[in-house]
């Protein structure tokens, strides 16, 4: 198979709206939930995954089904979609509204575990991560993901596996508490926040989501006020939209769910299960997920930079080649939909043996020209200080002979 148009469909699907995503009625169990899902970055999405009317795709973050109906619509009969999702609600979603097309293949789990279902093994052409929490998953009160919205401060994208948010905070140490904020949330008043947690479970248990976003919000200040006008100002403008308990909710949830250790195995089963030329897509919405997927594209796509001390490994076989930069929601996007905002879209494409061993010898030749270039900037600065040496000597004094 080959990355060119032969077998693509021509058109884009138009962006699911309201009146376009007619789901059947959905059974008890996600009654509650909203049906439509307005998928981030969609365009850039369909073309990241170069979709072929008889490829085999994956969604392994259905949430809503915004990507995957997009996807699907542009497959033919012999095309395949597997649905991937931790969460049962979402995939209770899933088999309501794909489960009778014979083209689709549905399975709770982690993406994480992709490379574990029998649906993977021929090969795919295109995999999608959406990563974080879904619309629906923030609007609904109950799953204790927003603290905008009172309920039991539960945050698990699976609530039949593992520990509730409020168990973990009733019984973590404050050291391990602030150690989560820090590094997984990067709240710069880590210590303080998990100080004030630890003295309020000793008199009564945080259940609650608007309890604990409270209680960050009474230690957290919004501003660190910054010194210049400059810096104030954005500060200012930056604080007034965004919730002190932000960052913390955030890194809990990302603890608890295990986000970024399934992410880094995510990638790698799913770069394995890709066919030559086969798209990978990666939705982040934090920094530290985006570094993530950032460094393991580098990674498998250029050989570690080298030095004349320690020169790269000549063995080097790249099995990526990055598909553009980093890509943001454009301000049309922003203007109907906010939380697209924070989004960052990461392409690779897999390279066939032959793109490989081409794009291998390629980064042999660049070492090659940067070692000469380094060696040839150590020559220049030996000549330059060897001329400022002989400008410079001092001449000898006369001794009258």
């Amino acid at each position: 198979m080959t990355g060119g148009g032969a077998g693509r469909s021509p058109a884009h699907p138009p962006v699911p709206h309201l009146s376009t995503l007619d789901l059947p009625v959905l059974d008890s169990t996600v009654l509650h939930l909203p049906v439509l899902h307005l998928p981030v970055m969609y365009q850039q999405v369909m073309d990241a995954l170069q979709i072929k009317v008889d490829g085999t795709y994956l969604d392994g973050t259905y949430g809503r089904g915004g990507h995957a109906r997009g996807v699907l619509s542009q497959l033919g009969p012999g095309g395949r979609l597997l649905l991937m999702d931790k969460d049962p609600e979402a995939i209770a979603h899933a088999e309501a509204a794909f489960g009778t097309d014979p083209r689709v293949v549905i399975l709770r789990g982690s993406f994480a575990e992709l490379g574990a279902w029998d649906a993977t093994h021929a090969g795919m052409d295109g995999v999608l991560f959406d990563l974080g929490v879904s619309s629906p998953q923030l609007d609904v009160a109950a799953r204790g993901f927003s603290f905008a919205k009172d309920g039991p401060l539960d945050m698990r994208m699976d609530p039949t596996v593992g520990e509730s948010a409020a168990q973990w905070l009733a019984r973590a140490s404050e050291t391990e508490i602030a150690d989560v904020l820090f590094t997984m949330g990067e709240e710069r008043h880590s210590r303080r926040i998990a100080r004030a947690i630890v003295a309020r479970r000793a008199r009564q248990p945080i259940t609650r989501s608007a309890e604990l976003a409270e209680l960050i919000a009474a230690v957290a200040p919004r501003s660190t006020g910054p010194r210049s006008t400059a810096q104030r100002s954005r500060a200012q403008r930056s604080s007034a939209s965004i919730h002190p308990a932000t960052r913390s909710f955030q890194a809990i949830r990302i603890h608890i769910n295990r986000e970024l250790a399934d992410l880094e195995t995510g990638l790698a089963v799913a770069v394995h299960g890709l066919r030559p030329h086969g798209r990978l897509a990666v939705i982040s919405f934090h920094s530290l997920e985006d570094r993530i997927v950032k460094r393991f594209i580098a990674r498998h796509a250029q050989a570690p930079a080298g030095n004349r001390r320690m020169p790269a490994a000549s063995d080097f076989v790249p099995t990526l080649r990055g598909v553009g930069g980093a890509q943001r929601a454009d301000a049309a996007e922003l203007a109907g939909n906010p939380r697209a905002r924070s989004a960052v879209l990461r392409v690779a494409e897999k390279l066939a043996g032959r793109d490989a061993q081409a794009a291998a010898r390629q980064t042999d030749t660049d070492q090659t020209d940067a070692d000469q270039a380094d060696a040839d900037r150590a020559d220049a600065r030996s000549s330059i200080q060897s001329a400022s040496s002989h400008a410079f000597r001092p001449t000898p004094a006369w001794d009258g002979s």
